[in-house]
């Protein structure tokens, strides 16, 4: 069977233009994802040598070395040049997979509508720019926002075919979801602007010792990470209250109840002028946004086109 090509004219290469192959793309973004020539042959069933080919082909065709090759056992990773091809590879091979996923979604007769697991942080920082240029390119397809909590039902979801892509936080491994990093979302913490936390010049969450919080529910994965992390370093906080909402947390904050430990993301939409965030340099726990979606089942090519609206607004 012929391989499908894409072109790319090559500025600086003369008139000529150079043919980059699907396959090139395919094994470009399997050596950046596995770090490893080895993995990324075994996971595209090629042989390493032929992967090794592919990739060379392309840093010849674009004239620029796209991994650094430390040798023997080291982790290899992406040059400059390398990381700019990556994103467009992937841009690329998600345009060619949309395409066939279009194709079989008319053919089926199926309804134009993708149903979104969102939380308020996220949807409010990253969904209204990504919904705004997926819709100049999806006109007719409706986005269905529903709230998520945790990240095990939300696994359920997908793969029940409930939700077609949905916002996760540190999202655990699962065969039956394909994961997408798009951003760290450390732990900061949301206080007033008065406070005294806010005026210190060395911050560190060791300040949170024996202090007046207001808390998520512990129903939260994340929250009960968060008071594990707490109690390992020996800062007991003094919780006054908990909720569920995350604007309810805010009011608390703002009305001087209690400081709180917040996501960086929710504290940059802080509703109340009155309030600040602090960020220590300690790290607790990480915390990092994920975009997960069903990984056995068919995906469409409207759910791949918002996937790839939502990676360009967190810049992923």
């Amino acid at each position: 069977m012929k391989q499908e090509r894409v072109t790319v004219s090559i500025e600086g290469k003369g008139s000529a233009e150079a043919k980059i192959g699907l396959r090139e793309l395919r094994a470009l973004v399997a050596v950046a994802d596995a770090h490893s020539f080895r993995s990324a042959s075994l996971q595209l069933g090629y042989t390493q040598s032929a992967v090794s080919h592919q990739v060379a082909t392309l840093e010849r065709v674009l004239g620029a070395s796209l991994f650094t090759r430390p040798g023997g056992r080291a982790v290899i990773s992406l040059t400059a040049p390398g990381e700019a091809a990556y994103r467009q590879a992937r841009r690329a091979l998600g345009a060619v997979e949309a395409l066939g996923a279009d194709v079989r979604a008319v053919e089926k007769g199926e309804p134009a509508r993708i149903r979104f697991g969102v939380f308020h942080t996220a949807a409010a920082e990253l969904l209204p720019a990504a919904l705004r240029a997926f819709s100049e390119e999806r006109p007719g397809v409706e986005v269905v926002l529903s709230e998520t909590r945790e990240s095990k039902d939300l696994v359920a979801s997908l793969a029940q075919g409930h939700l077609d892509l949905a916002f996760a936080l540190n999202p655990e491994l699962d065969d039956r979801v394909k994961t997408i990093p798009l951003v760290e979302d450390p732990w900061v913490i949301l206080t007033r602007r008065d406070s005294a936390l806010s005026e210190e010049h060395h911050p560190s969450f060791d300040m949170l010792d024996d202090a007046r919080l207001v808390a998520w529910s512990r129903r939260y994965r994340t929250q009960v990470e968060l008071e594990e992390a707490w109690n390992r370093r020996g800062i007991t906080p003094h919780i006054v209250y908990r909720t569920d909402d995350n604007l309810a947390l805010q009011r608390l904050v703002a009305a001087g109840l209690g400081h709180a430990c917040v996501g960086r993301l929710a504290a940059r939409s802080a509703i109340d002028p009155v309030l600040t965030w602090i960020a220590p340099r300690d790290v607790l726990h990480p915390r990092q946004l994920a975009l997960c979606y069903p990984r056995q089942r068919e995906v469409s090519g409207s759910v791949l086109a918002l996937v790839a609206a939502v990676r360009a607004q967190a810049g992923a």
